[in-house]
């Protein structure tokens, strides 16, 4: 059908979507695919749109007005939204425009076949379907975000509703979603698909992996009765059958009690089925193994898993859509054929953010162990240690002390037969996982020798750095990397850590043995020296000590944007205590400036480069406490742990065999007081590392932009470290790479990474399985005793915290830039954490109940709301 604004379905294919939307590409792309039932059809372009949009140029004016909305303000972008819709449907459709539509319904008529349902004169009903340009990708499937209208009878009901696609371009829903998703509203045009409407016995969705669980092997079916829409509208219990390998896994039939139907005169109706029809099922077991296969085809043609709506006519299928779905969290890519299990690094590092190619590669150049990447977040495949039943036991035990959440998950995935069987060990037993071999001396001048060796390493990176640029950087970054994998594999750091852990485990269960008393350890470790991490913390109320006496600076700080990156501290020495309060800040930043929210992602901002956003914590410190709180804080911390050390010493010599106990416990009380403070240093001489490297880049990344090579700075962070080099080398870039990156990324944040992931995608998240706690209760893993009621403050931006005394902080996690809050709250709560992560360490440094590892805690808080948290029993009670 020759003609400027339709084309044929038969005309089309996945590449089409600047021109007919995503919908139109795929059912295009579909009816290309051999053995794939399409309903005939065209699709008016998105030149037609372009074409009735320019016919109103008031348009642009208020689209000019929506991309500039705040998508939280819902009255503001309904307001206006309706606006557009009502002048959308109110623009006349062009004489040839008009023509054309027409001639491709008369074409469709000649050729109708069984699907068909007759209408006026002979006509046959039409399905007029949104495909908007943004619409069924990869990283947005807009999945019921336009409109879609079956049954229309008759070419004016036709462009009628041609008209009304158009307009649901602009529906408060869809214009809400694009706004998530960062799509410019302006960018964004409208096809409308027009098909033979299809009249089923069944229909109903296909997808071609588990949506709840991810497994990719197994495809889940919805059907009923009629057309799909008694299911979209949630009218039936479908009947759900998983098929998996060419047989029915399960099926479950639903009591369905209302189907959807075409309408004798246009549109659909509701009617009743009759209950002797109501628990028969919509599929045979034979039809849904076929549908599953088709689903397959479909599968491999568009490369992922597929949502997929179909029709059964009789014993046949038809394919009305399919989109990739878009809520499945990727697999690393192995590529043997294997089963993998991967244990998610986000959930040990405390940062479950997604991270910019630069970081994940940094990240896995810098590491000791091999690391897989999906979903812009990191993996390690556990696999090895899995099939041997020694390492498996440890890494078990590890893990149970560690991550409960972690254990269970795994061994959900161990249950199951076959899934990664163990291999009989052949040789010597290696260390349990996170052992290291051999021991070192209750020593403190251990712990000052590693950090000075740390130190020394780290101001040598700083001094060699600056002598190369170009491509040379790269080559001494790479010799630096292995630098930094020394100090961070140094055996005696390793010892360092590991007495710490191991002496804060032997209190906890012999204590809790021989007296009864969980969670000793929590106590005993207040206030440890050498903890660079809680000494961060209070050195800011140092810093709000400083600034406090001067109003004008208080008042002037209070002015600074929130995470700003200007340079306010150069204004600070014309008012009266300025110089002051800047050196103070200046300081602070000299020696924690490294540090951000999300830091093992080197693409972080730093504090350094965006001073203000330690502010609002500056300011809550000034206004909730007195000069000299740091201080008193860690001598009243001091003071508890002896006495606790005291207390438990003379209880223990009380006992059989008391002498010895109280000898034991008194070594091993010196022991995680000398150590379990340097747990924390490690981690900052790598961040401290980062900054360096993060800092040469960036300056490599600005010669670049002086070049003419680059448009911005941090279009490197959208490139591997390999890729930037050969940038830096060829003075070329692929533009459209980092666009893509750029889309990527946004895609990956939206997906919440799983604690253990399998090569079949399967998810897995874990569950405590707990009977002890309250009704209602949110269960996690208790990390520092204590129980304290307050105000919940849900948190997931440190620069917007406002926090009083009394406060219970709730976040998603804490990494150690969190940890300026911790002197400001009275209680923790994290949905990521286990015992020795870093929110644990320091909420039992400082003396703060504290539950981690509460799932969806940021989602079924409320902020404002009270609670109790029970540090020691691990539970949290919502009493409001």
């Amino acid at each position: 059908m020759p003609s400027t604004y339709v084309v044929g379905l038969h005309e089309i294919d996945e590449t089409r979507v600047a021109l007919v939307g995503g919908k139109g590409a795929h059912l295009g792309a579909l009816a290309r695919i051999d053995g794939v039932g399409v309903p005939a059809g065209f699709c008016v372009t998105t030149d037609a749109f372009a074409r009735v949009m320019a016919a109103a140029p008031e348009l642009d004016d208020r689209l000019e007005r929506l991309v500039r909305l705040d998508p939280d303000d819902r009255a503001a972008v309904r307001t206006l939204s309706a606006q557009l819709r009502r002048a959308v449907e109110g623009t006349a459709i062009p004489a040839e425009l008009t023509a054309e539509i027409t001639a491709a319904l008369a074409e469709l008529d000649e050729r109708a076949g069984p699907d068909g349902q007759a209408g006026p004169g002979g006509q046959g009903g039409y399905a007029v379907r949104s495909s908007a340009t943004a619409e069924d990708l990869p990283s947005a499937s807009f999945a019921g975000q336009q409109d879609t209208y079956l049954n229309v009878l008759g070419p004016d009901a036709v462009l009628a509703h041609v008209r009304r696609c158009w307009a649901s371009l602009f529906t408060e829903r869809a214009v809400t979603y694009r706004q998530r998703a960062g799509i410019d509203h302006r960018t964004v045009r409208m096809a409308v698909v027009v098909q033979r409407m299809v009249v089923p016995d069944a229909a109903g969705i296909l997808f071609t992996a588990d949506p709840v669980t991810g497994n990719r092997t197994v495809s889940s079916i919805d059907a009923s009765f009629g057309l799909g829409e008694a299911l979209v509208a949630g009218l039936v219990n479908p009947d759900v059958f998983t098929v998996r390998d060419g047989a029915v896994l399960s099926r479950t039939i639903g009591d369905k009690q209302r189907a959807v139907l075409a309408a004798p005169g246009g549109g659909t109706r509701e009617q009743a089925i009759e209950p002797a029809r109501q628990r028969q099922p919509a599929l045979t077991d034979a039809q849904a193994v076929r549908l599953a296969e088709l689903g397959r085809r479909i599968e491999a043609h568009f490369g992922r898993p597929q949502d997929i709506e179909w029709c059964r006519v009789g014993d046949d299928f038809r394919i009305v859509q399919s989109r990739p779905i878009t809520t499945l969290f990727p697999v690393p890519a192995a590529g043997d054929g294997r089963n993998h299990v991967y244990l998610s690094v986000g959930h040990q590092q405390m940062m479950t953010d997604a991270m910019k190619p630069l970081g994940l590669s940094m990240w896995r150049l810098t590491a000791m162990a091999p690391f897989h990447e999906a979903g812009g977040r990191l993996f390690v495949d556990a696999t090895p240690r899995l099939t041997s039943p020694a390492a498996r036991a440890g890494l078990l035990e590890l893990m149970g002390r560690a991550d409960p959440l972690m254990r269970d998950a795994l061994e959900t995935v161990l249950d199951r037969d076959g899934f990664v069987p163990l291999v009989p060990d052949t040789g010597p037993a290696g260390p349990p996982a996170g052992h290291t071999a051999g021991s070192i001396e209750t020593e403190p001048a251990i712990v000052a020798g590693l950090i000075e060796r740390n130190q020394a390493s780290l101001a040598a990176l700083r001094r060699e750095v600056g002598t190369v640029s170009g491509p040379a950087l790269f080559d001494f970054l790479l010799t630096a990397f292995e630098e930094h994998k020394r100090v961070l594999t140094d055996r005696e750091s390793m010892q360092a850590i590991m007495a710490g852990m191991e002496a804060t485990w032997w209190l906890n269960d012999r204590l809790g043995e021989w007296l009864g008393e969980p969670n000793a350890a929590d106590t005993l470790t207040l206030s440890a020296p050498g903890n660079v991490t809680s000494e961060m913390g209070l050195a800011l109320l140092d810093v709000a000590d400083a600034i406090r006496p001067y109003p004008e600076v208080v008042a002037f700080l209070r002015g600074v944007p929130e995470g700003s990156a200007e340079p306010f501290l150069d204004e600070l020495p014309k008012l009266p205590g300025g110089a002051e309060a800047r050196d103070a800040i200046e300081a602070y930043l000299d020696r924690y400036g490294m540090r951000c929210v999300g830091e093992i992602d080197i693409t972080r901002p730093r504090w350094r480069e965006r001073p203000g956003t330690l502010v609002p914590v500056l300011l809550d410190h000034v206004r909730n406490f007195e000069p000299g709180a740091a201080r008193r804080r860690f001598e009243q911390g001091r003071q508890v742990a002896e006495a606790k050390a005291r207390e438990v010493l003379a209880r223990l010599r009380a006992l059989p065999d008391g002498e010895r106990k109280a000898e034991e416990t008194g070594r091993m009380i010196e022991r995680v007081r000398t150590f379990i403070g340097y747990r924390e240093y490690p981690k900052y001489g790598i961040i401290s590392r980062y900054f360096v490297y993060k800092q040469a880049l960036l300056a490599e990344a600005e010669r670049l932009v002086r070049a003419g090579v680059l448009a911005d700075p941090e279009d490197v962070f959208f490139l591997t470290f390999a890729e930037f080099h050969d940038v830096s080398r060829t003075h070329r870039v692929d533009d459209g790479l980092i666009r893509r990156r750029r889309e990527e990324f946004r895609t990956w944040q939206a997906l919440t990474p799983p604690r253990v992931l399998t090569s079949d995608g399967e998810a897995l998240t874990g569950a405590y399985r707990r009977a002890d706690v309250p009704p209602g209760a949110l269960v996690g893993l208790p990390v520092s005793t204590g129980t304290v009621e307050g105000r919940a403050r849900v948190v997931l931006d440190l620069a917007r915290a406002d926090l009083e005394p009394g406060d219970i902080l709730v976040t998603a996690y804490t990494d150690p830039s969190w940890t300026p809050l911790f002197v400001a709250v009275a209680g923790l709560v994290t949905e990521v954490g286990g015992q020795m992560t870093h929110g644990a360490v320091i909420a039992r440094e400082y003396g703060l109940p504290a539950v981690v590892g509460v799932p969806d805690a940021t989602r079924l808080i409320r902020d404002g709301q009270r609670i109790r948290v029970h540090g020691g029993g691990g539970y949290v009670e919502l009493l409001s």
